[in-house]
């Protein structure tokens, strides 16, 4: 890349246009968008057998579907840390043993914004969630999960990615 000028920028979305160069030479200008970077946490019960998950409505694709807690990494914050923040914010547990288990790029070639994905342990329910609009979360069990993502019940990326990791550890 030689250059990336900004065509539109706010705090969820920034809009631009890249000047690259591909390995066969080929120059050209390349739409790109950048997103906050993710995190989202697949929380197990003691016994590993039921991860916490919420049913809810994403209006943009309109869709319903199964997801796990997570959300935007503040700045000069560290994924873990936003996957404890987040997890006590939306579901009222108290998380333990995070255990990062990978970073991906959702929509690599077009678009940055970098996921991070954990899986952690509940130690304690302490509170009512604060966050309302999540949905309500309740225990899934594993066992239950391959039905849910090939009935399409399951469709968020991140989501995707740890209960597949979950299932194939």
């Amino acid at each position: 890349m030689h250059d990336e000028r900004t065509l539109y920028d706010n705090p969820w979305v920034r809009l631009g246009k890249a000047d690259v160069t591909t390995p066969s030479g080929t120059r050209f200008e390349h739409h790109t968008v950048t997103l906050p970077a993710a995190a989202m946490i697949a929380i197990l019960d003691e016994a590993r057998e039921q991860v916490l998950m919420s049913f809810r409505h994403r209006f943009v694709p309109d869709v319903w579907g199964w997801e796990l807690p997570g959300g935007l990494v503040d700045p000069d914050e560290d994924p873990g840390q936003t996957v404890i923040r987040e997890a006590l914010e939306e579901t009222g547990h108290q998380v333990a043993s995070v255990e990062h288990v990978a970073t991906f790029e959702p929509m690599i070639g077009m678009v940055r914004s970098p996921h991070h994905v954990f899986v952690g342990r509940s130690i304690s329910s302490t509170d009512d969630p604060t966050e309302l609009d999540e949905g309500i979360y309740v225990w899934v069990p594993l066992a239950k999960v391959r039905s849910l993502i090939s009935e399409g019940q399951i469709q968020s990326s991140g989501t995707l990615i740890a209960l597949l990791h979950l299932l194939s550890f």
